[in-house]
Protein backbone atom coordinates (compact mmCIF):
# COMPACT_ATOMS: atom_id res chain seq x y z
CA UNK A 1 0.00 0.00 0.00
CA UNK A 2 1.67 3.13 -0.78
CA UNK A 3 0.62 7.45 -0.98
CA UNK A 4 1.87 8.68 -4.42
CA UNK A 5 1.79 11.84 -6.26
CA UNK A 6 -0.28 11.85 -9.53
CA UNK A 7 1.64 12.86 -12.32
CA UNK A 8 -0.05 12.29 -15.16
CA UNK A 9 0.17 8.74 -15.32
CA UNK A 10 -1.51 6.21 -17.12
CA UNK A 11 -4.73 5.05 -15.00
CA UNK A 12 -3.94 2.03 -13.27
CA UNK A 13 -6.22 -0.92 -14.00
CA UNK A 14 -8.29 -1.89 -10.37
CA UNK A 15 -8.88 -5.41 -10.54
CA UNK A 16 -9.51 -7.93 -8.20
CA UNK A 17 -6.09 -7.92 -6.84
CA UNK A 18 -4.98 -4.30 -6.61
CA UNK A 19 -7.19 -1.01 -6.79
CA UNK A 20 -6.42 2.69 -6.70
CA UNK A 21 -8.18 5.18 -4.98
CA UNK A 22 -8.05 9.18 -6.61
CA UNK A 23 -8.38 12.50 -4.47
CA UNK A 24 -7.24 15.13 -6.65
CA UNK A 25 -3.37 15.07 -7.03
CA UNK A 26 -2.83 12.15 -4.90
CA UNK A 27 -3.74 8.19 -5.30
CA UNK A 28 -4.02 5.33 -3.08
CA UNK A 29 -2.38 2.02 -4.61
CA UNK A 30 -3.51 -0.76 -2.70
CA UNK A 31 -3.49 -4.64 -2.92
CA UNK A 32 -6.65 -6.10 -1.79
CA UNK A 33 -5.39 -8.74 -0.05
CA UNK A 34 -3.35 -6.81 2.12
CA UNK A 35 -6.32 -4.34 2.81
CA UNK A 36 -8.43 -7.63 4.28
CA UNK A 37 -5.47 -8.94 5.91
CA UNK A 38 -4.88 -5.41 7.87
CA UNK A 39 -8.35 -5.24 8.72
CA UNK A 40 -8.26 -8.84 10.18
CA UNK A 41 -5.15 -7.75 12.18
CA UNK A 42 -7.00 -5.06 13.91
CA UNK A 43 -10.11 -6.98 14.60
CA UNK A 44 -7.79 -9.79 16.08
CA UNK A 45 -5.57 -7.12 18.15
CA UNK A 46 -8.33 -5.06 19.23
CA UNK A 47 -9.96 -8.60 21.10
CA UNK A 48 -6.84 -9.64 22.41
CA UNK A 49 -6.61 -6.32 24.04
CA UNK A 50 -10.15 -6.24 25.24
CA UNK A 51 -9.73 -9.90 26.55
CA UNK A 52 -6.22 -8.76 28.15
CA UNK A 53 -8.15 -5.51 30.00
CA UNK A 54 -10.18 -8.25 31.20
CA UNK A 55 -7.82 -10.10 32.88
CA UNK A 56 -6.41 -10.02 36.34
CA UNK A 57 -7.56 -10.47 40.02
CA UNK A 58 -10.85 -8.44 39.12
CA UNK A 59 -12.01 -10.51 36.37
CA UNK A 60 -14.13 -8.90 33.35
CA UNK A 61 -15.83 -10.66 30.26
CA UNK A 62 -15.22 -9.40 26.85
CA UNK A 63 -18.61 -7.88 26.86
CA UNK A 64 -18.34 -5.71 30.38
CA UNK A 65 -15.30 -4.66 29.35
CA UNK A 66 -16.82 -3.10 26.10
CA UNK A 67 -19.87 -1.77 28.76
CA UNK A 68 -17.38 -0.13 30.84
CA UNK A 69 -15.29 1.27 27.85
CA UNK A 70 -18.76 2.48 26.94
CA UNK A 71 -19.28 4.00 30.19
CA UNK A 72 -21.74 1.40 30.97
CA UNK A 73 -19.79 -1.34 33.76
CA UNK A 74 -19.96 -2.97 36.28
CA UNK A 75 -19.68 -1.02 40.20
CA UNK A 76 -15.65 -0.14 40.33
CA UNK A 77 -14.60 -1.59 37.09
CA UNK A 78 -13.86 2.18 35.52
CA UNK A 79 -11.41 2.56 37.40
CA UNK A 80 -9.42 -1.09 37.22
CA UNK A 81 -9.97 -0.79 33.14
CA UNK A 82 -9.67 2.87 32.08
CA UNK A 83 -7.09 3.69 34.92
CA UNK A 84 -4.94 0.65 35.82
CA UNK A 85 -5.27 -1.44 32.62
CA UNK A 86 -6.27 0.24 29.36
CA UNK A 87 -2.53 2.16 29.29
CA UNK A 88 -0.69 -0.70 29.29
CA UNK A 89 -3.08 -2.53 26.72
CA UNK A 90 -2.62 0.53 24.42
CA UNK A 91 0.96 0.89 25.07
CA UNK A 92 1.24 -2.74 24.08
CA UNK A 93 -0.26 -2.11 20.71
CA UNK A 94 1.32 1.19 19.96
CA UNK A 95 4.92 -0.15 20.57
CA UNK A 96 3.74 -3.46 18.58
CA UNK A 97 2.45 -0.74 15.97
CA UNK A 98 5.71 0.98 15.76
CA UNK A 99 8.35 -1.70 15.89
CA UNK A 100 6.28 -3.83 13.20
CA UNK A 101 6.55 -0.70 10.83
CA UNK A 102 10.10 -0.20 11.88
CA UNK A 103 10.70 -3.67 11.36
CA UNK A 104 9.52 -3.57 7.82
CA UNK A 105 11.22 -0.62 6.89
CA UNK A 106 14.97 -1.72 8.05
CA UNK A 107 14.24 -5.03 6.83
CA UNK A 108 13.41 -3.60 3.35
CA UNK A 109 16.60 -1.08 3.55
CA UNK A 110 19.14 -4.30 4.38
CA UNK A 111 16.97 -6.37 1.86
CA UNK A 112 17.65 -9.21 4.44
CA UNK A 113 15.18 -10.41 6.80
CA UNK A 114 17.32 -10.23 10.17
CA UNK A 115 18.35 -6.66 8.83
CA UNK A 116 16.03 -5.58 12.36
CA UNK A 117 16.71 -2.55 14.63
CA UNK A 118 16.81 -4.64 17.66
CA UNK A 119 19.91 -7.04 15.50
CA UNK A 120 21.41 -4.15 13.76
CA UNK A 121 21.74 -1.70 17.07
CA UNK A 122 19.35 0.62 16.81
CA UNK A 123 17.14 -0.60 19.20
CA UNK A 124 20.56 -1.34 21.57
CA UNK A 125 21.24 2.64 20.94
CA UNK A 126 18.37 3.88 22.14
CA UNK A 127 18.31 1.51 25.02
CA UNK A 128 21.51 2.57 25.92
CA UNK A 129 20.53 6.21 25.48
CA UNK A 130 17.99 5.90 27.79
CA UNK A 131 19.81 4.17 30.33
CA UNK A 132 21.93 7.05 30.38
CA UNK A 133 19.07 9.13 31.60
CA UNK A 134 17.50 6.81 34.36
CA UNK A 135 21.18 5.47 35.76
CA UNK A 136 23.19 8.69 35.27
CA UNK A 137 20.64 11.66 35.35
CA UNK A 138 17.74 10.21 37.15
CA UNK A 139 15.40 11.17 34.90
CA UNK A 140 11.46 10.55 34.75
CA UNK A 141 9.63 9.93 31.50
CA UNK A 142 10.30 12.27 29.52
CA UNK A 143 13.45 12.55 30.14
CA UNK A 144 14.13 9.03 29.17
CA UNK A 145 12.00 9.13 25.81
CA UNK A 146 14.52 12.19 24.90
CA UNK A 147 17.45 10.17 26.18
CA UNK A 148 16.36 6.92 23.85
CA UNK A 149 15.64 9.29 21.01
CA UNK A 150 18.89 10.86 21.12
CA UNK A 151 20.99 7.60 21.57
CA UNK A 152 19.15 5.62 18.55
CA UNK A 153 19.31 8.86 16.63
CA UNK A 154 23.08 8.61 17.20
CA UNK A 155 23.47 5.55 16.95
CA UNK A 156 21.64 5.56 13.77
CA UNK A 157 23.88 8.06 12.57
CA UNK A 158 27.49 6.57 13.25
CA UNK A 159 26.00 3.02 11.50
CA UNK A 160 25.22 5.08 8.57
CA UNK A 161 28.47 6.92 8.25
CA UNK A 162 30.63 3.35 9.16
CA UNK A 163 28.87 1.94 6.37
CA UNK A 164 29.03 4.45 3.97
CA UNK A 165 31.18 3.72 1.04
CA UNK A 166 29.91 5.53 -2.06
CA UNK A 167 26.62 4.42 -0.33
CA UNK A 168 25.15 2.52 2.03
CA UNK A 169 24.30 -1.18 0.78
CA UNK A 170 22.28 -3.75 2.91
CA UNK A 171 24.79 -6.08 3.92
CA UNK A 172 27.19 -3.31 5.20
CA UNK A 173 24.30 -1.60 7.20
CA UNK A 174 23.76 -5.19 8.57
CA UNK A 175 27.52 -6.09 9.90
CA UNK A 176 28.14 -2.29 10.81
CA UNK A 177 25.05 -2.12 12.66
CA UNK A 178 25.98 -5.71 14.53
CA UNK A 179 29.36 -4.09 15.32
CA UNK A 180 27.41 -0.89 17.03
CA UNK A 181 25.21 -4.01 18.89
CA UNK A 182 27.98 -5.38 20.70
CA UNK A 183 29.61 -2.54 21.95
CA UNK A 184 26.30 -0.31 22.87
CA UNK A 185 25.95 -4.11 24.85
CA UNK A 186 29.50 -3.48 26.85
CA UNK A 187 28.44 0.27 26.72
CA UNK A 188 25.00 -1.03 28.93
CA UNK A 189 27.09 -3.63 31.29
CA UNK A 190 29.41 -0.63 31.96
CA UNK A 191 26.17 1.55 32.80
CA UNK A 192 24.56 -1.32 34.99
CA UNK A 193 28.12 -1.40 37.46
CA UNK A 194 28.28 1.83 38.00
CA UNK A 195 24.49 2.20 38.58
CA UNK A 196 23.29 1.84 42.55
CA UNK A 197 21.51 -1.32 43.61
CA UNK A 198 18.16 0.62 43.29
CA UNK A 199 18.32 1.73 39.73
CA UNK A 200 20.09 -1.40 38.46
CA UNK A 201 17.19 -3.13 39.43
CA UNK A 202 15.25 0.02 38.13
CA UNK A 203 16.64 -0.61 34.89
CA UNK A 204 17.24 -4.35 34.46
CA UNK A 205 13.51 -4.62 34.34
CA UNK A 206 12.98 -1.91 31.48
CA UNK A 207 15.85 -3.21 29.40
CA UNK A 208 14.12 -6.57 29.25
CA UNK A 209 11.39 -5.03 27.70
CA UNK A 210 8.32 -4.58 29.52
CA UNK A 211 4.78 -3.47 30.33
CA UNK A 212 4.38 -3.18 33.85
CA UNK A 213 3.64 0.07 35.56
CA UNK A 214 2.84 1.65 32.10
CA UNK A 215 0.81 4.98 32.58
CA UNK A 216 -0.39 7.69 30.28
CA UNK A 217 2.42 9.36 29.37
CA UNK A 218 4.12 6.40 28.48
CA UNK A 219 1.10 5.86 25.95
CA UNK A 220 2.10 9.78 24.75
CA UNK A 221 5.27 9.00 23.80
CA UNK A 222 4.27 5.70 21.90
CA UNK A 223 1.45 7.72 20.42
CA UNK A 224 3.98 10.36 19.47
CA UNK A 225 6.23 7.82 16.95
CA UNK A 226 3.13 6.41 15.19
CA UNK A 227 1.47 9.96 14.82
CA UNK A 228 4.77 12.04 13.60
CA UNK A 229 6.81 8.91 11.82
CA UNK A 230 4.02 6.92 10.58
CA UNK A 231 2.77 8.96 7.93
CA UNK A 232 6.17 9.44 6.81
CA UNK A 233 7.01 5.73 6.37
CA UNK A 234 3.37 5.19 4.65
CA UNK A 235 4.45 8.47 2.28
CA UNK A 236 7.60 6.84 1.39
CA UNK A 237 6.54 3.05 1.25
CA UNK A 238 6.47 2.93 -2.56
CA UNK A 239 9.91 4.18 -2.58
CA UNK A 240 11.38 1.32 -0.41
CA UNK A 241 9.65 -1.40 -3.17
CA UNK A 242 11.78 0.71 -6.29
CA UNK A 243 14.72 0.74 -3.78
CA UNK A 244 14.37 -3.03 -3.39
CA UNK A 245 15.11 -2.94 -6.36
CA UNK A 246 18.37 -1.50 -6.44
CA UNK A 247 19.81 1.78 -6.81
CA UNK A 248 19.77 1.99 -10.88
CA UNK A 249 16.59 1.05 -11.13
CA UNK A 250 15.19 3.53 -8.59
CA UNK A 251 17.08 6.49 -9.90
CA UNK A 252 15.75 5.94 -13.30
CA UNK A 253 12.22 5.83 -11.83
CA UNK A 254 13.13 9.10 -10.42
CA UNK A 255 13.51 7.93 -6.90
CA UNK A 256 16.41 9.58 -4.87
CA UNK A 257 17.84 6.73 -3.52
CA UNK A 258 20.22 8.08 -0.76
CA UNK A 259 18.24 10.64 -0.15
CA UNK A 260 14.83 8.63 0.54
CA UNK A 261 17.23 5.78 2.16
CA UNK A 262 18.18 8.86 4.41
CA UNK A 263 14.51 9.60 5.42
CA UNK A 264 13.24 5.93 5.59
CA UNK A 265 16.29 5.38 7.90
CA UNK A 266 15.54 8.27 10.57
CA UNK A 267 11.68 7.65 10.34
CA UNK A 268 12.17 3.92 11.04
CA UNK A 269 14.77 5.16 13.82
CA UNK A 270 12.48 7.64 15.40
CA UNK A 271 9.91 4.87 15.61
CA UNK A 272 11.85 2.08 17.09
CA UNK A 273 13.47 5.12 19.82
CA UNK A 274 10.03 5.84 20.85
CA UNK A 275 8.63 2.13 21.18
CA UNK A 276 11.66 1.49 23.38
CA UNK A 277 11.57 4.79 25.22
CA UNK A 278 7.51 3.92 26.09
CA UNK A 279 8.09 -0.01 26.80
CA UNK A 280 11.85 -0.62 27.03
CA UNK A 281 13.77 -2.83 24.03
CA UNK A 282 10.95 -5.93 23.24
CA UNK A 283 12.55 -8.21 21.56
CA UNK A 284 12.21 -9.45 17.94
CA UNK A 285 8.54 -8.19 17.37
CA UNK A 286 10.52 -6.03 14.73
CA UNK A 287 12.08 -9.08 13.35
CA UNK A 288 9.47 -11.51 13.10
CA UNK A 289 6.06 -9.08 11.99
CA UNK A 290 7.46 -8.16 8.58
CA UNK A 291 8.11 -11.62 7.78
CA UNK A 292 4.71 -13.04 9.20
CA UNK A 293 2.83 -9.73 7.35
CA UNK A 294 4.35 -10.74 3.72
CA UNK A 295 3.68 -14.45 4.40
CA UNK A 296 -0.45 -13.56 5.39
CA UNK A 297 -0.41 -11.15 2.85
CA UNK A 298 1.62 -13.23 0.17
CA UNK A 299 2.79 -10.10 -1.90
CA UNK A 300 5.84 -8.77 -2.64
CA UNK A 301 7.31 -5.52 -1.09
CA UNK A 302 7.90 -4.63 2.28
CA UNK A 303 4.43 -4.62 3.39
CA UNK A 304 4.59 -1.67 5.79
CA UNK A 305 1.28 -1.58 7.15
CA UNK A 306 0.38 -5.26 7.57
CA UNK A 307 3.67 -5.44 9.08
CA UNK A 308 2.50 -2.63 11.52
CA UNK A 309 -1.09 -4.44 12.29
CA UNK A 310 1.08 -7.61 12.98
CA UNK A 311 3.11 -6.24 14.99
CA UNK A 312 0.60 -4.60 17.40
CA UNK A 313 -1.48 -8.39 17.26
CA UNK A 314 2.17 -10.19 18.09
CA UNK A 315 2.48 -7.35 21.51
CA UNK A 316 -1.30 -7.85 22.30
CA UNK A 317 -0.92 -11.14 22.33
CA UNK A 318 2.09 -11.27 24.02
CA UNK A 319 0.57 -8.72 26.96
CA UNK A 320 -2.46 -11.38 26.88
CA UNK A 321 -0.42 -14.56 27.62
CA UNK A 322 2.06 -12.92 30.11
CA UNK A 323 -0.50 -12.76 32.36
CA UNK A 324 -3.04 -15.34 31.42
CA UNK A 325 0.46 -17.67 32.04
CA UNK A 326 1.54 -16.60 35.22
CA UNK A 327 -1.20 -15.22 36.73
CA UNK A 328 -0.27 -12.00 37.31
CA UNK A 329 1.02 -8.89 35.02
CA UNK A 330 4.63 -9.08 36.58
CA UNK A 331 6.43 -11.50 33.91
CA UNK A 332 7.92 -8.72 31.70
CA UNK A 333 6.41 -9.10 27.90
CA UNK A 334 10.39 -9.16 26.75
CA UNK A 335 10.78 -12.52 28.55
CA UNK A 336 8.08 -14.20 26.02
CA UNK A 337 8.76 -12.25 22.98
CA UNK A 338 11.98 -13.55 23.32
CA UNK A 339 11.42 -17.29 24.02
CA UNK A 340 9.04 -17.13 20.93
CA UNK A 341 11.21 -15.34 18.66
CA UNK A 342 14.51 -17.27 19.55
CA UNK A 343 12.33 -20.47 18.09
CA UNK A 344 11.12 -18.12 15.24
CA UNK A 345 14.66 -17.15 14.08
CA UNK A 346 15.53 -21.06 14.60
CA UNK A 347 13.20 -22.06 12.33
CA UNK A 348 13.81 -19.25 9.76
CA UNK A 349 17.64 -19.82 9.96
CA UNK A 350 16.62 -23.67 8.90
CA UNK A 351 14.31 -22.19 6.10
CA UNK A 352 17.28 -20.27 4.91
CA UNK A 353 19.32 -23.34 5.49
CA UNK A 354 17.12 -25.81 3.51
CA UNK A 355 16.92 -23.25 0.82
CA UNK A 356 20.65 -22.84 0.40
CA UNK A 357 20.72 -26.73 -0.12
CA UNK A 358 18.40 -26.91 -3.00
Amino acid sequence: MSLVRDEKRPAARAGLRHGVLRTGRWSLRFDARAVLVCGALAALAAFATVLALGTGTYALSPAEVVRTLAGDGPPGAEFVVLDLRLPRALVAALVGFGMGMAGAVFQSLTRNPLGSPDVIGFGNGASAGALVAIIVLDAGTAQTAIGAVFGGCATAAAVYLLAWKRGVHGYRLVLVGIGASAVLGAVTNFLYLRADIGKAAQAASWTIGSLNARDWSDVIVAALGVALLGPVVLVYARRLTLLEMGDDTAAALGVPPERSRLILLAAGTGLTALAVAAAGPVPFVAMAAPQLARRVTRAAGPNVLPAAWMGALLLAAADLATQRLTGSALLPVGVLTGVAGGAYLAWLLRGERRGARL
